[in-house]
């Protein structure tokens, strides 16, 4: 414990500092909603490559409502997880059919590590952006020796133009996160998107002590710089929620022994955070994500037992401190696993992926719909 305390008093005199923020953004207009409640209008499972038996950690990117897709999923799938032949997959929800298209695979730990320059055992948990100009940016988590703790996040970005067929992806770097060779730095949520074209891109650390980070990246891809999100050591995996354009909240898996979703607030665009107290929302160290729709509307996607991940619900806060239930994904037995959950909009629908028993990637869309009275009333 003394050593890994010394290496993170010399990795904190070789960061950088962040740029000042700009104002977070939303999906959806400000005009209030009416009283009224999701509806599940489909559900499924996204198709998996061809004999491939595991799947795990998917994402969820929104298309522009010009292309041609309305989501691309990305997940790490193989025979196992941290299994040599693990790979990234991704599949698309073709915006005319309605359908998912084929899975394919866009990134393998072989060619990957020979265009990087060294070695990738194992690759996991990507998370995909898109820039103001269109292109995807995919970051995804890269061992060599070690496991998960010995990671670096690599940076890829579509070396395809739009309409031109197939993603490809050129790496451009592993983050510069840390001075230990950048390792035990690890991705997970959705990005918040920013008012200048940019976004912050919540991560986290993982070699004996478990924090969260917020990493901040222009319009363009480039890497500003970082801060930390909490100042405990049993969090990771942070999902961040604007409640202001400046004022922001970090909701995180808890990886101690309360076994709550935890919390930390910003009150200037990201450049310093503040503990909160722990949510009433039970968390049995598992993988949550939120999205901020507009100010005062909210979502969340969480395991609520304390033990396992058997079941998975939806709740909904107006202001990220209390929350309420919407609607229970799933509800399985104690040995089931439905996990790792992911939130998009996208079409004016609510969209949810979620691992389903580490075999396949689970899907839901949903509505909102107004309550007969208030959608009754002049």
């Amino acid at each position: 414990m003394v050593a890994v305390l010394g290496l993170l008093a010399l990795d904190r005199a070789w960061r950088l500092e962040p740029a000042p923020a700009p104002l977070a953004t939303w999906p959806t207009q400000a005009a209030a909603w009416p009283a009224g409640h999701w509806a599940l209008e489909q559900r499924g499972h996204i198709p998996m490559p061809e004999a491939t038996p595991a799947a795990h950690a998917s994402f969820l990117l929104p298309m522009p409502a010009n292309d041609a897709v309305s989501l691309r999923a990305f997940w790490f799938a193989g025979t196992r997880e941290s299994a040599p032949d693990v790979q990234i997959a991704t599949s698309a929800l073709e915006r005319k059919t309605g359908q998912w298209s084929p899975a394919r695979f866009v990134l393998n730990a072989g060619a990957l590590g020979q265009q990087l320059g060294f070695g990738v055992r194992r690759l996991g948990n990507p998370v995909a952006w898109l820039d103001p100009g269109g292109r995807v940016h995919l970051f995804v988590v890269a061992t060599g020796l070690g496991g998960w703790a010995a990671s670096r996040i690599v940076h890829l970005r579509q070396s395809t133009s739009a309409g031109a067929g197939p993603l490809q992806f050129e790496p451009l770097r592993a983050l510069p996160l840390s001075w230990l060779w950048n390792t035990s730095f690890l991705v997970r949520t959705a990005p918040l998107p920013l008012a200048d074209g940019g976004m912050m891109l919540p991560v986290y650390f993982e070699l004996g002590l478990k924090y969260p980070v917020a990493l901040r990246f222009n319009a363009d891809g480039v890497f500003l710089g970082l801060v930390r999100i909490s100042r405990r050591t049993h969090l990771l995996q942070p999902t961040l929620l604007a409640l202001g354009e400046s004022d922001w909240l970090a909701l995180m898996r808890d990886n101690g022994p309360v076994g709550r979703v935890a919390a930390a607030r910003s009150r200037g665009a990201g450049a310093d955070w503040l503990d909160l107290p722990d949510l009433e929302l039970s968390n049995p160290d598992a993988s949550i994500a939120g999205l901020a729709l507009q100010p005062g509307r909210m979502l969340l996607a969480h395991n609520p037992s304390r033990v396992g991940r058997g079941m998975l619900d939806l709740s909904s806060s107006a202001d990220g401190r209390h929350w309420r239930l919407e609607q229970a994904l799933e509800r399985g037995a104690l040995a089931d696993e439905f996990s790792y959950p992911a939130l998009a909009w996208a079409d004016d629908r609510l969209w949810i992926s979620y691992t389903d028993g580490r075999r396949r990637i689970a899907w839901q869309r949903f509505a909102y719909t107004p309550d007969a009275r208030a959608a009754a009333a002049p």
